[in-house]
Formats: structure tokens, C-alpha cells, sequence
């Protein structure tokens, strides 16, 4: 008898992926079925480049057509992705997928550290990835991307100056860092701090975009208010130590964007510093600032914990030199590149479960 198209497909319904809990049918996620004597072939669209688990998905389709297809035929299978979204018709950044605000209850828990090798992990992945430097006292994007000597051409269109953002390791880059002197301090009150935001949102050119990372200041301020006013957050990152001090503030930065009014997702925690291991002892772990904290924080609010990074002193130069430690080889990159694929897989989990989250209507 011969196979038909439908008979592939019926064969692929039985194929789950792991995160959505659905067959990669229902999911739409089966493209360009292609069949001869001794030959099928068709597309499996991913919901992320990042994927942690294609070849776990490739297998499975591979042995599901295998069930229904003679013996020795010969099964292409091409793996390609699509980051998924639920931000149509979006007025503000409508390119943009995703919305994604990294943020921290108190400074010094290396939030631009972890949102700078971050972006690059994603960009490396193949994503389309930008980054918006929203510490506007303190901006540190510009150094850890190497071009704090650096300033955005600005462009006008319909009459208006747009912001083209720097590009650096493949990934589009403003901070308040390239519009200032590195010497000079900011000092704004809110409002002007907002505003600044508001005009790295909307007046400048983010084109299409698979992520784009919002590194918020320490705290909850007005520039956390304005951000989840201003454009529909697909969710939040919360950054911390270990240490009881770093997590009693991670907790309130957590606790405001579960806030009924503001109701932002939050994709989870994740450890820095979580452990201290020196280069000529590799396998030893000191845990400097007390063990499992972030892990214990993302238990008890029942988000995933996405990831553990140790402190060791190759992150802090590399951040200081402006080369991210995830562009090199070692332990630190495999597992800043482990942080961003959890990360892809939480969004991807985030837009198949919820909707949309919208825009806060909040006045404070």
C-alpha cells in the first residue's frame, strides 16, 4: 500500500513535545511533507533555536515514521524554528516577539552580567536578540559589549529622529552609556529616567526581534512601572545571590510583577555567584554566599529555576574586558548557554499557556 502524506502526519500526532505537553501536529509544528518511493521528508519547526531538546524531538519522529513507512526508506528530517509570540498588532515595537525584563531586587548580584551573556547565548543560538540598557545611573552594557566609546547614528523618518542601536556580537545594543560621557554621572530624577526608556522603546529601530532583554535597574522604581506601562511584558527574569540579604530583596522585585495589577510572568530565578571555584581546583565548590538560596526562592513562589552560575574570576574579567565568557570555551559558557535555553523553553512554555499579558493600567 502506498504512503500518503496523511499517513506521515497520523504517524508524527503520537510525537510530543516534551514542554508543551502536546503532539507536534496540534502544534502546527509540522511543515512541507515530501514523499517518494524510498524517500520521505519534511520540516519540524521548533519553538526556539535554542531548543535544549531537538534531537530528542528529531528521535522520536524518526521512530514514529519508521513504524509506518517500509523498511530501508531513507527519512530527511529538517529542523528549523520559529520563537513564538503574543504580541500581534502590537502598536509599540511590533517586530519585537518577545519582551523580556531581567530584573533584581538589589544591585551587586551581576543582573548585566547574567543579561549580557544572556543575549549572546541566544544570539549564538541563531535568535534574533536586542538589549536595552535601562540602568540609567549606573549603565554597564556598554563595557561589558566593549564599546563604551561608541554612539548610535540617528536617523529621521516621517520627520522624527529615530535611534539606530549599536550592534555588537550579534546583538542590537542602546544604553544611556553610548549618549553620555563615561566620566559624567546621570542624574536624573524618575520621570527623566522614564522618559529616556519610553524613547529607547519607541524612538528607536529594533526591526524584528526575537527577544529583546530590558536590564532594569536594582529595585522597584519608576523605570519598572514605566516598562510594564508601556508595552505588554512577556515576562520577567529575577536575579540573585545566594546570600539571605540579596534574596529578601530578590523576593519584593518577584513579588511586584505578580501583583494582580501588574501580573507579569515570571520565567523564572536565577543564581549568580552560586558557588566559588577556583581555576586550579576546577571540581571544588565553596559556597561562599550560602547554598541553594535562589533554588530555595524559586521553590517557594513555585517558578523554575533557571539556572546556577558559578562565581569565578574568568566571568568578572571577561565583563571587564568586554568579551562575554559565554563567546569562550569552559564550564562558565556551557552553562550561561544552559541559562538561555531554559530561558527559550519557559518563553515558548509562557506563550502556549497564557495569554497575552497587557499593558498596565496603573497610575501611581
Amino acid at each position: 500500500m502506498k504512503i500518503q502524506s496523511t499517513d506521515i502526519l497520523k504517524a508524527l500526532s503520537t510525537v510530543e513535545d516534551p514542554d508543551l505537553k502536546k503532539d507536534l501536529v496540534t502544534l502546527n509544528m509540522i511543515k512541507d511533507i515530501a514523499l517518494t518511493e524510498c524517500k520521505v521528508s519534511f520540516t519540524v519547526v521548533l519553538t526556539t533555536p535554542a531548543c535544549p531538546l531537538k534531537e530528542k524531538i528529531r528521535k522520536d519522529c524518526e521512530d514514529a515514521v519508521e513504524k509506518v513507512v517500509p523498511a530501508g526508506t531513507l527519512i530527511n528530517i529538517f529542523m528549523t524554528s520559529s520563537v513564538t509570540s503574543l504580541r500581534d498588532n502590537a502598536p509599540l515595537l511590533p517586530g519585537v516577539k518577545n519582551i523580556i525584563a531581567i530584573a533584581s531586587g538589589k544591585g551587586g548580584v551581576g543582573k548585566s552580567t547574567v543579561t549580557t551573556n544572556l543575549a549572546v547565548a541566544l544570539a549564538q543560538s541563531g535568535a534574533s536578540v536586542g538589549l536595552i540598557d535601562a540602568d540609567i545611573s549606573g549603565p554597564s552594557i556598554p563595557v561589558m559589549f566593549n564599546c563604551e566609546r561608541e554612539q548610535p547614528e540617528v536617523k529621521v523618518v516621517n520627520g522624527k529622529n529615530i535611534i539606530v542601536p549599536l550592534q555588537q556580537y550579534g546583538v542590537k545594543l542602546i544604553s544611556i552609556g553610548f549618549l553620555a560621557p563615561p566620566e559624567s554621572a546621570v542624574v536624573w530624577r524618575g520621570p527623566m529616567a522614564s522618559s529616556a526608556l519610553k524613547q529607547f522603546i519607541s524612538d528607536a529601530d529594533w526591526g524584528e526581534l526575537d527577544y529583546l532583554l530590558i536590564d532594569l535597574p536594582p529595585g522597584t522604581s519608576d523605570i519598572h512601572l514605566t516598562l510594564v506601562q508601556t508595552v505588554p511584558v512577556t515576562g520577567a527574569v529575577i536575579v540573585t545571590t545566594p546570600q539571605k540579604v540579596a534574596l529578601a530583596d530578590a523576593m519584593k522585585g518577584l513579588a511586584m510583577f505578580k501583583q494582580p495589577q501588574i501580573n507579569v510572568p515570571i520565567l523564572g530565578v536565577v543564581e549568580n555567584m552560586a558557588y566559588f571555584t577556583p581555576e586550579e581546583l576546577p571540581d571544588n565548590k565553596y559556597f561562599i554566599f550560602g547554598k541553594d538560596g535562589g533554588k530555595n526562592l524559586a521553590e517557594k513562589f513555585g517558578v523554575p529555576l533557571l539556572g546556577q552560575i558559578p562565581l569565578v574570576q574568568s566571568i568578572r574579567e571577561s565583563g571587564d574586558s568586554g568579551l562575554p565568557v559565554v563567546m569562550k570555551e569552559g564550564a562558565t559558557a556551557l552553562a550561561f548557554r544552559d541559562l538561555a535555553e531554559n530561558l527559550a523553553r519557559q518563553v515558548a512554555i509562557r506563550n502556549a499557556t497564557f495569554t497575552t499579558t497587557k499593558k498596565v493600567e496603573l497610575t501611581v
